[in-house]
Formats: structure tokens, C-alpha cells, sequence
């Protein structure tokens, strides 16, 4: 496995993969790595030729009073997870190689789907993630690239990107992975106090009752939601940022629910904030 940390050595190694006929797969992290991470790389490795992993902290994508600066970091530990995962190769480049002085260029997905859920309390997340991904996938040259279903709205926007820009690539978004009580997987968990950690569960299993009430005929959301909320707040600490019920495609609203639906969270415990869905389909 090898490592760079140049925008030029990773580009030229990986136009030599393709020069050799190799499909590449793309898993962008910002580190810290965990299983939820690796089953993006089983999934990249039993896909493709060739398995990178990008590691890098994204400032941008960080506001004001955001964790940046805390944002867990542990490139060692991460090499040696990758190592056992069978990745090809690791771009972990520094924020002045990713983002050179006077740097000025971003991308950005602007209409309904980068306007809600996250983005409300976000401002400006979204152009960070769809600027630092669009560049990855120049430097990287993927045929697929890996996502997580956790982060269900930025794996739609940059789905959406690459259809529009036409972006010769595919993504892949791959199903969440749990601690056995639940709680999904997430870099942010060892932000948690142990009083928190016994309460986090609550947001899968307040999705998980969504769940069971659409699935026994209930069809309007906003009952939905008021069920979603009520287990949601019988857990003491949880201070509940949305719950929200979307299209699964497009996040349009949704009344009435028929097709396929995002159920989408985000909950803070203390200054943790977490974030779960659930895709249902009637």
C-alpha cells in the first residue's frame, strides 16, 4: 500500500492504473477511520482493480464554531486498518496542497436538495463537500466511488453533480453500518459522554417505529414525525435539530407518503450532534 500526499504523485500514479487498463474505486474519508468506513473498502475492493482512500480534513466544509480543529485524528491508526483492508493506495494531502493560497474555485449543487435538513443549520456546508469531492475525483480518476447511506442528503447531492457535470464515474452508496444497539456508526461517536452513549440509541429506534407505523397503514407524515419526536425526547438529553420526512429521490416534500421516503435526523447530545435515516418504501 502506498501513500501520497501530493495532488501531482497521487494523479500520475493513478493515470498509470488507468493507462494499465485498471478500474479504480474511490472511498473519500476525512479519517479517523471506523467499520463503517471499511465496508466502503470491502466494497471497493470486491468491485474494482484498484482502492483508494482519501484522507483529509475538509475545512470548508466546516462553519464558524464547528469541530474543525477537534475533528478526531489518527493517520497511523488508519494506515494500518487499510493495510488490513487490502486499500492499494491512501491520498492524504495537507490543506495547503488541497487549497493553495489564493485559492478561489468551488462547486456547488444549489436548489431544494442543498436547502434543507443538514444545510439549515450548516450554512455553506454543502459547496465545502462538492468542492473537495469534485477535486478529488480529478485527482483520483475513480470509475466508482464509495459513499455511506448515513450521509444519505450529501450522497444525493453528489450524486446530482455527477450527473450534471458529467462526471465519468459511478457512485455507490453503501448501507449503514451499527454498533450492536443500533446507534450508527460515525467519527463523532467518541465525542460522547457515557450518559450519552446509553441514550444515542434512541435515534434508530425512534426510525425503526416510524417504520412499523407506515408499514401498519399510517400515511400521513406529519403523524409520522410527531411519533418520531415523542421517542426521540423520552431520552432526557436529546436536543432534536430536525426530524423530517422527504422524497427519497428528489427531498421534495412529502404529505402524504407513498413511494419510496427519507426519513432523516439530526440530534445533539450536549455539543454532539448525530445524524441517522431510514429509507421506506410503500
Amino acid at each position: 500500500m502506498q501513500t501520497f500526499t501530493t495532488v501531482a504523485a497521487m494523479q500520475n500514479w493513478c493515470l498509470e492504473q488507468k493507462r494499465q487498463g485498471k478500474t479504480i474505486g474511490l472511498v473519500p474519508t476525512m479519517g479517523y477511520l471506523h467499520q463503517g468506513h471499511m465496508a466502503l473498502v470491502r466494497e471497493a475492493r470486491a468491485s474494482c482493480d484498484i482502492v483508494v482512500v482519501s484522507i483529509f480534513v475538509n475545512p470548508i466544509q466546516f462553519g464558524i464554531g464547528e469541530d474543525y480543529e477537534d475533528y478526531p485524528r489518527d493517520l497511523g491508526k488508519d494506515s494500518l486498518l487499510l493495510e488490513q483492508g487490502q486499500a492499494d493506495a491512501i491520498f492524504a494531502p495537507s490543506v495547503k496542497e488541497m487549497y493553495p493560497p489564493r485559492y478561489n474555485s468551488f462547486v456547488e449543487v444549489i436548489g431544494e436538495m442543498s436547502e434543507k435538513l443538514c444545510a439549515q443549520s450548516r450554512p455553506g456546508h454543502f459547496r465545502g463537500v462538492t468542492t473537495v469531492v469534485s477535486k478529488l475525483f480529478h485527482i483520483c480518476l475513480p470509475d466508482i466511488a464509495f459513499f455511506g447511506q448515513k450521509d444519505a442528503q450529501q450522497a444525493m447531492i453528489i450524486e446530482k453533480m455527477v450527473q450534471e457535470l458529467n462526471f465519468p464515474l459511478r457512485i455507490e452508496r453503501v448501507p449503514i453500518v451499527r454498533e450492536a444497539d443500533g446507534l450508527a456508526l460515525s467519527s463523532r461517536n467518541v465525542y460522547l459522554s457515557a450518559e450519552h452513549r446509553t441514550q444515542a440509541p434512541v435515534l434508530q429506534q425512534s426510525l425503526q417505529a416510524a417504520r412499523e407505523l407506515i408499514q401498519s397503514g399510517e400515511r400521513d407524515a406529519t403523524r409520522v414525525k410527531e411519533l418520531i419526536v415523542q421517542t426521540i425526547n423520552s431520552s432526557p438529553d436529546a436536543d432534536i435539530v430536525y426530524a423530517e420526512i422527504y422524497d427519497a429521490g428528489t427531498l421534495a416534500d412529502v404529505q402524504e407518503i407513498s413511494g419510496r421516503v427519507l426519513i432523516a435526523l439530526a440530534v445533539k447530545f450536549g455539543t454532539t450532534r448525530l445524524i441517522d435515516n431510514l429509507i421506506v418504501e410503500v
